[in-house]
């Protein structure tokens, strides 16, 4: 019968922070919370491929915005007895109830863009009747917002 387990394959905690963008300090702070369980070589930290794969799902968790005690949970209904089939619906579960609370945020998001931009252009008016040399000085105020913005999200990408 062949051996159809994954090799044993190791990383070092920088290969992972490399790979993953991530710092030594997040891996060992995930450690810490018992998400993860390198071994250990000396005072080294050893992670397999099991360490690897947690660190993605950890990741991905963390992006669509799960708490640590709900990734944690997923994590630990795997099983390869089930085929991963309980921490699939378990996974389902709390993303679908994500989806629903993002929703949520989004919309109270569009509504406060709705009421700053009025209240732009009400201060946008008021500043044209009142104190039209101001109305530059805002708009490079805005150039420069924008700048920064954009300079965050290519960051972020």
């Amino acid at each position: 019968m062949s051996d159809l387990r994954r090799p044993e394959r190791t990383y070092t905690i920088r290969q992972l922070c490399i790979e993953f963008k991530v710092t030594p300090r997040a891996l060992r702070f995930y450690e810490d919370k018992g998400l993860l369980s390198p071994a250990r070589e000396g005072l080294n930290r050893v992670y397999n491929y099991r360490d690897r794969a947690r660190l993605t799902l950890i990741l991905q968790g963390k992006r669509v915005g799960l708490s640590l005690a709900d990734i944690r949970e997923i994590l630990e209904l795997y099983t390869p007895d089930d085929g991963g089939a309980a921490q699939a619906a378990k996974s389902l579960r709390k993303f679908r109830e994500q989806i629903v609370a993002l929703e949520a945020k989004r919309e109270d998001i569009d509504q406060a863009l709705e009421l700053l931009r009025a209240g732009c252009a009400g201060m946008e008016a008021r500043l044209a009747d009142t104190r039209p040399d101001l109305l530059p000085k805002a708009a490079d105020y805005d150039q420069v917002l924008r700048a920064r913005l954009d300079g965050v999200h290519e960051f972020a990408k």
